[in-house]
């Protein structure tokens, strides 16, 4: 027996509400005795809660390629929600489960992140000579990084005056090298974080300590160029003041 008409419309319909809908397990159907409903409202709802849920699939997928810790865990958060709520909607509760258990995971490790970004305690910065195999190591496996953001670099070129990394843990980080332009100016040829942590500023924990730049004798220090608005803000936040030919910050006198 063939179904026709009506009786096709209202199978569609049925089978579609079916799979939407569940009310304590239970499939929940629409009234249909009151004449035939149309499936373009019962599909397109599908439809837009397919795309949300692919959305929330393909933010975690992309959260996975990325290299920023603080991109990686929005994006990530961001995915997990949406897709806990699909899997919440269309009552798949062990993917629900997961993918809320990996949000809270997410706040937990953003509000530790945002937390330590301007701690002392979490970061450490070594004063190392010129010649160090240790900053070496970090310029040679990160060149084509550094030329990229600092064109002008050559790690070649005269021993630097004062270099500096920043470490959290036992992790490389940073590094910062300055060389001396006389007369107790310092020039600032380096100022390189690894993209892992790009979203911080761990280049600032060198600046705060003062101290160090006035052992070399520096009595200011100077960033040559124009910068990227996003250096700009960096800049300002560590205490540099544009100039007509790039930025400057003075150093105080050693205590």
């Amino acid at each position: 027996m063939s179904v026709t008409g009506t009786s096709r419309i209202d199978h569609v319909v049925m089978t579609s509400t079916i799979r939407l809908s569940l009310r304590g397990g239970e499939p929940f159907l629409p009234n249909l005795s009151s004449g035939p409903v149309p499936v373009r409202r019962y599909s397109r709802g599908m439809v837009w809660l397919e795309i949300v849920g692919w959305a929330g699939s393909l933010l975690v997928i992309v959260s996975l390629t990325q290299a920023r810790v603080l991109r990686f865990r929005w994006l990530n958060l961001v995915g997990a929600v949406i897709a806990t709520a699909y899997n919440a909607i269309v009552g798949i509760w062990p993917f629900a489960v997961m993918n809320g258990v990996i949000a809270v995971i997410d706040v937990y490790w953003l509000f530790r992140l945002h937390r330590e970004r301007h701690d002392a305690e979490a970061y450490g910065v070594l004063e190392v000579p010129a010649d160090d195999s240790v900053l070496r190591h970090l310029l040679d496996t990160h060149a084509p990084d550094i030329a990229r953001f600092h064109p002008a670099f050559v790690a070649a070129d005269p021993a630097p005056s004062a270099a500096f990394v920043v470490v959290r843990g036992d992790e490389l980080v940073g590094a910062v090298v300055v060389r001396s332009a006389g007369d107790g100016v310092g020039r600032v040829d380096l100022d390189y974080v690894t993209p892992r942590y790009r979203d911080f500023t761990p280049g600032e924990f060198v600046y705060r300590d003062s101290g160090v730049f006035a052992a070399h004798g520096f009595r200011r220090l100077v960033v040559g160029g124009s910068s990227a608005p996003e250096s700009s803000a960096y800049l300002e936040r560590v205490g540099f003041h544009p100039t007509s030919d790039g930025w400057e910050r003075e150093v105080p006198a050693a205590a």
